[in-house]
């Protein structure tokens, strides 16, 4: 079996736009796969990135997922070291490739992958400070909260649905409503370095909102998105304690492990990492001074399926739990479920409230959401999806032949 052509696209709406590729085959078989780079400013980048390797995996077979990786990570470049752009645009070649594999031999990639360890997987409601079902159809988007009332309100409203965890970014929204459009521009700014009474307080005032909504047993993630820095991260994460939070995610920028340990001691708080670590280099120096309690690697950003599984048994070893980070289009959220069955180190999948927007809900030919908190995993040949007439339709589109 032989690539032919590849198709690249760059949808509308959602966050940003899903950035997607078809791979064809001599064979008419085809494979589906996401570059997560479609939230934040790269989404075009992805997509011509896409583009570029594209070019280079024409002639190869699909089932050589190794070779074709390690073809990419070192022949171009900037494969080695290159960041989320260069590993996005592999992860989104190496998820098609899977899904060719499965669909050529009749079974869902998780099998492809050693088999079931998890029959059922346990979601959370994810980025609460955003709405959840009421608000984000609504207006078919997200919102932006700042009462603490209507945190209450939203984990009430996923807990009724089943969920029995939620995360919630308490700093995302500033003390005082504001544009969201001057939020996204300036966001965290006015608490690096000095976190004001009235901010921390207000932060904390929202957490124990969700706290309350949820009862003891519900589990709450604080998501910080990597707004502030070290020290104020810290004070935050001591004012939380009492609330019993499950883990502290991106508390500041990932790339100096140590700034994580000195959190860690300073606020006892298990914490998390991930989406904005690329490769098994990435994530080496959290696993060797063992600051993380659970990794969160992206497989659509961080170079696909077949580096995601390796880092995920890297964690193991260290007894490191894991949550795919998913923030991304139907292709990323089906790929996901397939690796999340075979890890026994899986904890938790996150169900992000983008998902219950109509781009995402009409951007895959199957929708796929929790039921009463919990995903099953798709047994269709691959992993199990694929874009939609619509979704493509509506993308901008690049034939690679």
């Amino acid at each position: 079996m032989k690539i032919t052509s590849v198709e690249c696209y760059l949808g509308t709406g959602a966050i940003g736009g899903f950035v997607t590729m078809k791979i064809n085959t001599d064979s008419g078989i085809y494979g589906w796969g996401e570059a997560g780079l479609a939230y934040g400013k790269s989404a075009e980048a992805a997509f011509g990135q896409c583009q570029d390797f594209g070019k280079l995996i024409l002639g190869m077979d699909p089932f050589n997922t190794e070779e074709i990786w390690e073809h990419l990570h070192r022949h171009t470049f900037w494969g080695m070291g290159g960041g989320g752009v260069i590993t996005s645009a592999m992860a989104a070649i190496d998820i098609a490739c899977w899904d060719i594999k499965g669909k050529a031999l009749g079974v869902p990639v998780y099998k492809l992958l050693g088999g079931k360890t998890n029959d059922k997987l346990r979601a959370y409601a994810s980025q609460l400070q955003f709405g959840w079902r009421k608000d984000i159809e609504a207006k078919d988007g997200l919102t932006l909260l700042y009462d603490p009332k209507d945190y209450y309100r939203v984990v009430k409203e996923a807990v009724d649905e089943g969920y029995d965890a939620v995360k919630i970014d308490p700093v995302f929204a500033p003390t005082e409503p504001a544009p969201m459009g001057d939020v996204m521009a300036t966001q965290g700014t006015q608490i690096r370095g000095c976190y004001r009474e009235h901010d921390l307080k207000r932060s904390v005032e929202r957490i124990a909102a969700a706290r309350e909504a949820g009862g003891p047993d519900m589990d709450i993630i604080v998501e910080i998105h990597s707004l502030l820095d070290a020290n104020t991260s810290a004070e935050l994460g001591k004012a939380l304690e009492p609330y019993r939070i499950m883990y502290y995610e991106e508390p500041t920028m990932p790339c100096n492990a140590n700034m994580f340990k000195h959190i860690k001691e300073k606020s006892g708080l298990p914490l998390a990492t991930g989406e904005r670590s690329y490769t098994r280099w990435g994530f080496r120096q959290f696993f060797e001074d063992r600051t993380l309690n659970v990794i969160q690697p992206d497989l659509a950003n961080t170079g696909g399926i077949t580096e995601t599984k390796k880092i995920c048994d890297m964690a193991q070893v260290y007894d490191i739990g894991v949550q795919i980070h998913v923030c991304g289009g139907p292709i990323a959220t089906a790929a996901a479920l397939q690796l999340e069955a075979t890890i026994p180190n899986f904890v938790i999948h996150e169900e992000h409230n983008a998902n219950l927007t109509s781009a995402f809900v009409k951007g895959g030919k199957y929708y796929y959401a929790p039921k009463d908190g919990y995903y099953t995993v798709p047994e269709l040949p691959g992993i199990g999806q694929e874009m939609s007439e619509f979704y493509i339709a509506n993308a901008k589109k690049v034939v690679i032949e």
